[in-house]
């Protein structure tokens, strides 16, 4: 069984590098954003999510858009952005987390003059193990559940449910990662509350597509 050490610091790791004890081995370029975000209205749970930010400036940068840098307070709330732990972003995705709530289409004119024409989205939210997509636009105010994988591309206007696979624009469900029964297992099983040492010692199980077998791991070595 491997050590597992918290992912480093650095902004952008190359595999070139040795990761310290990294679930993943891959060839590129990529980034632990909990180790690089800044903006207080970014929420990350835990430290193994990832951006894959080869081509750009990263997640901060490139990835999340028009959301102020300032806290939010009640007399100017701001939406807000909650992202899981051991979530994947796949290179010049987006998570659009304003912009056009200024752009009043019921108006006569769509121009944003002022603020008074700002309408709240409410909070984005990633839930936990996602997968998105190279290119993928995430839209404001979406939640996207558990597991879900946002195909390359796709314009995700609408809540995705958990461990569904999305595509398209707008974004519709392609299919299911398992069945409903086996979903339901899995979401009983609260994986992503455990200790992320506990997580990562069941690398074996998570890697393959056999829920039964992941179960009676769970439930003879959770404790």
């Amino acid at each position: 069984m491997f050590d597992i050490i918290p992912p480093p610091s650095k902004r952008h790791i190359r595999m070139s590098e040795k990761l310290i004890n990294s679930p993943v081995n891959h060839w590129c370029e990529f980034e632990f954003i909990s180790k690089t975000v800044k903006n207080p209205n970014i929420h990350i749970k835990g430290n193994y999510s990832y951006y894959s930010a080869y081509w750009d400036q990263g997640f901060e940068r490139c990835v999340v858009r028009y959301l102020h840098d300032k806290p939010a307070t009640p007399e100017k709330p701001i939406d807000q952005l909650h992202i899981g732990n051991f979530v994947c972003f796949g290179a010049e995705c987006v998570i659009m987390m304003g912009g056009n709530q200024l752009h009043r289409t019921d108006w006569i004119s769509a121009f944003p003059f002022d603020t008074r024409s700002f309408v709240p989205a409410g909070d984005t939210v990633i839930g936990d193990g996602c997968w998105i997509g190279s290119r993928a636009m995430i839209m404001q105010g979406v939640k996207l559940g558990e597991g879900a994988v946002v195909a390359t591309g796709a314009v995700v206007t609408k809540d995705v449910p958990p461990y569904a696979v999305v595509g398209g624009v707008p974004a519709k469900i392609i299919k299911y990662r398992f069945s409903n029964e086996d979903i339901e297992k899995l979401l009983s099983l609260k994986l992503y509350e455990l200790d992320e040492k506990q997580f990562l010692k069941m690398r074996e199980q998570l890697q393959t597509d056999d829920v039964s077998s992941l179960i009676n791991y769970f439930t003879q070595n959770a404790n």
